[in-house]
Formats: C-alpha cells, structure tokens, sequence
C-alpha cells in the first residue's frame, strides 16, 4: 500500500481540486473554477515547497472541476493534464469553451470577483484515457473508470493497491451523513450501471468532488445511499409526473429533498435547479413516456 496524503486546495465553496501525495508524486485530483485557478496553484505550492506538481487528473469537463487547470498548469509548466478522450474532444469546441466561461464568470461575480485572467481558450489535455487505460505516475499505478451519467465523459480513477477510488459525480454529490443526492444529466440508466460497476469494485475509500476523502465506514454507506437515492428519487419524481405533477413541482420536491445546509455551500441554487430540471426531463423520457409506450 503506499502512503499518501490527500490535501483539500479548494479556495472557494463549490470548488472541487484535492492534492495527493505520496511524497515523491504529486497529483492534483480536479482543480476548480478558472478564477480560483491561481489560488489553487498557490495552496499546491505551499504543500509542495521546492518540488512541482506532476499530473492533474480531471473527472469531467465542467467548468468547476476543469477549468482552473490551465492555470494550475501555468504555475507548474510540466504538470500532465489527464481526462478521458471524450473530455478532451469536449474542450477542443469553441461552443463548449464559451459555455464554460460564461459559468465561470457568474460564479466569480457571485464571490465578488469580476476581473481576472482568462485563459480559457487554452484548455487541453495531456494524455487521454478510456475506460480500463492504466496511469503510471511515479510509483502509483491507476486505472481510468468510466462512469458515465452525470456526463458523457465522467471518469473516476482507481488506485487498486490502496482500494482507493478518486471518484465522480455520477456516484452523486455527497450531502453530509447519509445524504446523496442524484446527479444524472445524460441517462438514468446509464448513471444507474454507472453505480452499479463502483459497488462491484473493490474499495475501501473514495475521495468524492466537492467534498473529500471518505472513510471505509462511510465509502460503504456512501456506495449503498447512492444506489437508494438515485433509483428512489426516480420513482418518486415519476410519480409525481405520472399523477399530472408538473416539472416545477418535480424540481421543488427535489429541492425540499436534498438541499440542505451542507448541499448549499457546494451547490449553487440556480445549478441546482437548472441540473434538476435536465434530471426530471430525462426520467420523464425514461420512466414515464416509457412505460406508457409499453401499456
């Protein structure tokens, strides 16, 4: 097993960028907004000293986990910017860059924020990976895990000798004890496999995006209310369709479910509620239109 340590660099409460260590390689797991971009390499800096970061593992393409890693890259020129092919793809679409920096500039206004270097353009990857591509980096050997659901291009990355999982939002946004709340915006079925593959893997922790590294009790329930909250908040949104619910009412149910206190800091309202609203569309397609095309 090796011996690693895992530091929280976020900057800012939504960010999502954890630094692990195993004293010889450095890997920056996401790395946050574009506007905290610097901040985060700076953090970085004040846990590494003399030495450089080495590679920046990306889980998606969102502006929250993806962009503040050009400017991470910036301070550490020879950081290796890994993401999943599709990601890559993603990045390379003027459209996708100008959806990213639109995002971004909202929350930076939001965080009182309205001027700051925009490198946006400039996003790439270093290396590419799919689902099963092994990464080397130092002495640690992690293979990349598609989890598709929350994107086309969620990846996880799995460190077999310390069962650890760097995970993905598809598993759900970790909301504090036994709270997980659903995040499909691509499929319902397809996030649910996605769930199913990670209770299959053999872990002992997973670090979550927004939130941190879990301990093995709580990777257990986290890997189990994950299962629950996804397939149970399905049902009970189908429900309210089926019974002539609208959408509004499926997304105040939702919102009266999960957002709490804890959910607040991570997850903007307006985010919130726009990604419900693509989660209610999907499970209407999915679960209502389907069964009523069956009868």
């Amino acid at each position: 097993m090796h011996n690693i340590t895992i530091t929280d660099v976020r900057a800012v409460p939504g960010d999502s960028a954890f630094l692990i260590d195993d004293g010889k390689t450095a890997i920056l797991y996401d790395s946050g907004f574009a506007f905290t971009g610097y901040a985060v390499a700076d953090r970085i800096k004040e846990m590494l000293g003399q030495r450089t970061l080495d590679f920046i593992f990306l889980t998606h393409s969102h502006y929250d986990h993806a962009l503040g890693s050009i400017y991470v890259k910036k301070r550490f020129p020879n950081a290796k910017i890994v993401i999943g092919e599709y990601a890559s793809k993603i990045f390379a679409k003027p459209t996708a860059r100008a959806v990213m920096r639109d995002l971004d500039r909202k929350v930076a206004f939001d965080n009182h924020i309205e001027n700051y270097e925009d490198l946006i353009d400039d996003i790439c990857a270093d290396i590419t990976v799919n689902d099963g591509d092994d990464i080397i980096a130092g002495d640690m050997r992690f293979i990349a895990v598609a989890f598709p659901g929350h994107t086309r291009c969620s990846m996880g990355f799995y460190l077999p000798e310390n069962k650890l999982l760097l995970g993905s939002e598809t598993l759900g946004v970790y909301g504090g004890k036994d709270v997980v709340v659903p995040s499909y915006l691509i499929g319902y079925h397809v996030t649910i496999d996605s769930i199913s593959k990670a209770q299959q893997m053999d872990i002992e922790n997973i670090l979550v995006p927004h939130t941190g590294l879990l301990d093995k009790e709580q990777t257990k329930r986290y890997l189990n209310n994950s299962f629950i909250s996804a397939t149970e908040t399905a049902e009970e949104i189908a429900k309210i369709l089926k019974n002539g619910g609208s959408e509004q009412d499926a997304i105040s149910f939702f919102r009266n479910k999960f957002y709490n206190e804890y959910v607040k800091e991570i997850y903007p309202v307006d985010a919130m509620e726009l990604n419900t609203g693509i989660m209610v569309k999907l499970i209407a397609r999915e679960l209502v239109e389907g069964i009523k095309k069956e009868r």
